[in-house]
């Protein structure tokens, strides 16, 4: 598969390691807006400043979108409109609206159109989803995702903007944490929520509590003033067993834990354009989202 990547942020260089090793994923082509960032590249690929004419010199059997948040909407949407397979960085939106938009078009016109939840690839939690005892049901589970968000988004101070990012750390962070939680509970609801603001409208801290079908219930910790850095999965057993999974344990130096998580993005991601699986992830994060958002508007009176 020849794979073109729109946006060459600070995530883009996971999903550029992956596509230049041997293997049946090549990079095909770089998109974005500004000409130093597509500099490395030029004599390795076609590069393009604007995603629509990426789309019309063709060649390409599937786009990744790395966009900020605020673009991912506008440039799926063309994606999907031309046919192409498309995996996007979470949030697949900053709207609940646009989500619902590009999942319709990529039915219309029988396209992939997949988020990259890539925590949900950790070798750590894998470990310990396959580890559960099948005949042992989950009484809760607890998803802390804390950090200094300023350590981690280099030059795309976009982030930073709740315009462009949607919102804060319930926006861009808050699908990979509710992904996790759905990875081991099945579909949520949203139970209770708290959020806190800075004075520029970034939300830095939430707390969140869900419920699933079984009963079973899950809390989601997000923290964008975090010192340092803490990720973690906590399952709690009927039994009064737990069992933890540490993101980032074994993982030595920053942000080591995202090269073989997004590598297993690529995989699935393939997988899915291959075979067709119905990805019903994207929406469902996305939906948590907005009920947190709305649920905070609705106590504060707070537009996000």
């Amino acid at each position: 598969m020849r794979i073109g990547v729109v946006g060459l942020g600070v995530i883009s260089r996971f999903y550029l390691a992956v596509l230049r090793e041997s293997g049946p994923l090549r990079l095909g082509a770089v998109c974005d807006v500004r000409p130093e960032a597509l500099a490395p590249h030029r004599d390795e690929v076609p590069c393009w400043t604007d995603h629509r004419d990426l789309i019309a010199a063709g060649g390409l059997d599937a786009v990744v979108v790395t966009v900020p948040n605020d673009r991912h909407a506008e440039v799926c949407r063309d994606l999907l409109d031309a046919g192409l397979p498309v995996c996007v960085e979470k949030p697949l939106a900053t709207t609940l609206a646009d989500g619902l938009e590009l999942a319709s078009l990529a039915a219309a016109r029988g396209a992939v159109l997949f988020t990259s939840f890539h925590r949900r690839y950790n070798a750590r939690v894998r470990a310990m989803l396959d580890g559960l005892p099948p005949d042992v049901p989950i009484e809760s589970v607890r998803v802390r995702y804390l950090e200094r968000i300023e350590d981690h988004v280099g030059s795309d101070r976009w982030y930073l903007d709740p315009a462009r990012c949607g919102g804060g750390c319930v926006a861009d962070n808050g699908p990979n944490a509710f992904d996790l939680a759905r990875l081991f509970l099945g579909p949520l609801d949203l139970a209770h929520a708290e959020v806190h603001r800075d004075d520029a409208g970034v939300d830095r801290q939430a707390l969140i509590e869900l419920t699933s079908a079984s009963g079973a219930t899950a809390t989601v910790e997000l923290d964008w003033s975090h010192p340092g850095e803490t990720k973690d999965v906590e399952v709690r057993l009927a039994d009064g067993t737990t069992r933890r999974a540490d993101m980032l344990a074994g993982f030595l130096g920053f942000k080591q834990s995202l090269w073989h998580e997004y590598a297993g993005v690529l995989r699935e991601f393939a997988d899915v354009v291959h075979n067709g699986v119905e990805d019903t992830a994207s929406l469902a994060a996305l939906s948590l989202v907005d009920a947190v958002y709305q649920a905070e508007h609705a106590l504060t009176g707070k537009a996000q």
